[in-house]
C-alpha cells in the first residue's frame, strides 16, 4: 500500500468518527449536522479546520460566573416576582399589561430578567443624535463608565470617545472597556495603550490564547451596553465607528434602532455588564451598592435579557416566538439578517396565515452575501403565507426591532439569524408600553416611505443565477 492509499484512508477514517461525533455527540439540531456532514464530505481536510473553528459547541461550560450575585438578591427578586404572577397579585403600574404576564414570566423563569416598572426610554433612530446624546452623558460621568461593544474603531467617532474616556479616567472616574476580539480585531493597539496610561481598564472578550489562533473565534460577544454611574444605560445596534454615522460610502445612512434608559433596568443592565467583564478580566467587578443605584425615572415596564451558545435555551428567540404567538392585530419586524429556524418561521407563517398583518423589512444592500442570499430565500416563503415584504433603500439597515399589536416590542442587538440565536453572546430590552411601542411603529411606517415591496410577483422574476446562490446559502445557513 502507498504512502498516498495510506493518508487518503487515514483521512476517510478520520472523517467518518468526525461526522459519528457530530451525529451522536455534539447532538445538534438536524439541519446543522446535515451542513457540516455536507462541508466533511466536500472537503475533508479544510472542512475538519473549519469545524475546529466554527463547529464546536460551548453549551454547558460555565462562560459566566461570579460568585457575589447572590448579594444583589438578584434570584430573591425574581422567585418573589415569580410567585406574585403565579398567585395574579403581581402589582402592574398599566392593567393591560397582566395580557402580556406569560411573556414576561418565560423570561423571569428562564433569564433571571427581573421586570422592572418604572424606566423612562429614548429612542434613536439616527446614529449622530445617539452618539451625541451618548457622549454628553459621558461628559457628565463622575462615579463609573461601563462600555460593552461589538466593534470598537480607532476612526473618527472612535477616537473622540476615547478622548472623553481618557479624560474622565484622569478626573478619577472608573471607565471599563470591553470590546469583543473577533468584531474589533482591526483595533489599533496603540490607541489602546493610550488609554490604558490613563487609566481606563479595557478588555477583549474571548482573545486568542495562541497569537492568530483562536478556536472561540464563532462565538462573538454581540452585545453593545454602555452603562454610566447606574444612573443611564444604553442597549440596541450601534457599535462605535464612522460607518454608524453613515459615513462609508459602501453603506450610505445607517439606519438603526439605539434605546437610552433610565430607571431600575439599568441595573439589570449593569448586571450583564459585570458578567461579561469578570469573565474576560482578571480585575473582577466585586459588588458595590454604587453600582445599583439607580434612579426611578418614568413608568415604561422593561426586561433586560440576553442569550448566548452557554445557555440552556435560546432565550431571545424564544420571546420573539412568545410575542408573535401573541399578536392579534400585527408583527412588524426590522432585521438585517433574516436566516430564522424551523420554529420561528413556522410561527410567522402561521401568524400570516391566520391573518395577522406580518411585515418584515430587510436592507437592500448586502454586507455578508452568502446570508443576504439565504435571507432572500426566507422572505419568499413568508410572501406565500401572504406577509408583506420591504427592502429598505434609504442605505443600510441594521436596527433590530421587533413590535407587536402596538402594545409590546423588543429592542437590542439580536438578528432574526441563527448565528445571534445560537453562537453569539446577545442582549435585548423587552418593552412593554403602549406609547413607545406607538413610536417604534411610527418609525417603522417611516422607514417604509423610503423602502419599495418585495411582492411575489417580482420575488419569481429572480434569475436563475440568484437562485442558486439563494439555494447553495439556505443549505449553508445553520452555520452561517
Amino acid at each position: 500500500m502507498g504512502i498516498w492509499s495510506m493518508i487518503v484512508g487515514g483521512i476517510l477514517i478520520f472523517n467518518i468518527a468526525l461526522a459519528l461525533t457530530i451525529i451522536f455527540l455534539e447532538r445538534k439540531d438536524a439541519t446543522a449536522t446535515w451542513a457540516w456532514l455536507m462541508v466533511l464530505m466536500f472537503v475533508p481536510v479544510a472542512g475538519f479546520i473549519l469545524y475546529l473553528i466554527f463547529g464546536r459547541r460551548i453549551s454547558g461550560e460555565r462562560i459566566f460566573t461570579w460568585d457575589t450575585k447572590s448579594k444583589l438578591g438578584v434570584k430573591k427578586a425574581v422567585q418573589e416576582q415569580l410567585r406574585a404572577i403565579e398567585d395574579n397579585s403581581f402589582p402592574f403600574k398599566h392593567q393591560g399589561l397582566s395580557a402580556y404576564k406569560d411573556l414576561f414570566y418565560l423570561h423571569l423563569h428562564n433569564n433571571d430578567a427581573i421586570f422592572t416598572q418604572n424606566n423612562k426610554v429614548r429612542i434613536f433612530t439616527d446614529g449622530e443624535e445617539k452618539f451625541a446624546a451618548m457622549m454628553e452623558d459621558l461628559e457628565h460621568a463622575y462615579d463609573h463608565i461601563h462600555l460593552l461593544y461589538y466593534i470598537l474603531r480607532h476612526d473618527q467617532l472612535g477616537k473622540k470617545i476615547a478622548g472623553i474616556l481618557t479624560r474622565k479616567a484622569r478626573q478619577g472616574v472608573e471607565v471599563r472597556v470591553l470590546f469583543d476580539d473577533m468584531g474589533s480585531r482591526g483595533i489599533n493597539k496603540k490607541f489602546l495603550n493610550r488609554m490604558r496610561k490613563a487609566g481606563v481598564q479595557i478588555e477583549s472578550f474571548f482573545p486568542p490564547k495562541i497569537p492568530k489562533i483562536n478556536l472561540k473565534i464563532n462565538y462573538r460577544n454581540h452585545r453593545k451596553l454602555a452603562i454610566i454611574d447606574a444612573k443611564v444605560g444604553y442597549i440596541g445596534g450601534f457599535n462605535i465607528g464612522d460607518e454608524y454615522l453613515g459615513h462609508n460610502k459602501r453603506f450610505g445612512y445607517w439606519r438603526d434602532t439605539h434605546l437610552r434608559i433610565c430607571g431600575d433596568a439599568v441595573a439589570n443592565m449593569q448586571t450583564r455588564f459585570i458578567l461579561d467583564w469578570n469573565q474576560a478580566s482578571r480585575n473582577d467587578i466585586l459588588y458595590d451598592d454604587r453600582y445599583y443605584t439607580t434612579e426611578r425615572c418614568g413608568d415604561v415596564g422593561v426586561q433586560i435579557v440576553s442569550s448566548g451558545p452557554d445557555s440552556d435555551w435560546e432565550q431571545i428567540k424564544n420571546g420573539y416566538i412568545k410575542m408573535i404567538m401573541s399578536a392579534k392585530e400585527y408583527v412588524y419586524i426590522q432585521t438585517p439578517y433574516f436566516i430564522p429556524d424551523d420554529s420561528l418561521q413556522d410561527t410567522l407563517r402561521i401568524a400570516a396565515l391566520s391573518g395577522v398583518d406580518v411585515k418584515v423589512m430587510i436592507p437592500n444592500k448586502p454586507d455578508h452575501p452568502f446570508v443576504y442570499w439565504a435571507t432572500m430565500s426566507y422572505v419568499g416563503d413568508l410572501l406565500n403565507a401572504g406577509a408583506e415584504v420591504y427592502i429598505y433603500q434609504n442605505g443600510f439597515l441594521h436596527a433590530k426591532t421587533i413590535i407587536v399589536d402596538g402594545k409590546i416590542a423588543s429592542v437590542g442587538t439580536a438578528n432574526i439569524d441563527v448565528r445571534s440565536f445560537r453562537l453569539n453572546f446577545e442582549v435585548n430590552a423587552f418593552l412593554y408600553d403602549q406609547g413607545l411601542a406607538e413610536r417604534l411603529l411610527a418609525a417603522f411606517k417611516g422607514d417604509i416611505a423610503v423602502s419599495t415591496q418585495m411582492t411575489r410577483k417580482l420575488y419569481r422574476k429572480r434569475s436563475i443565477g440568484i437562485r442558486l446562490k439563494e439555494s447553495f446559502s439556505r443549505l449553508l445557513s445553520p452555520i452561517l
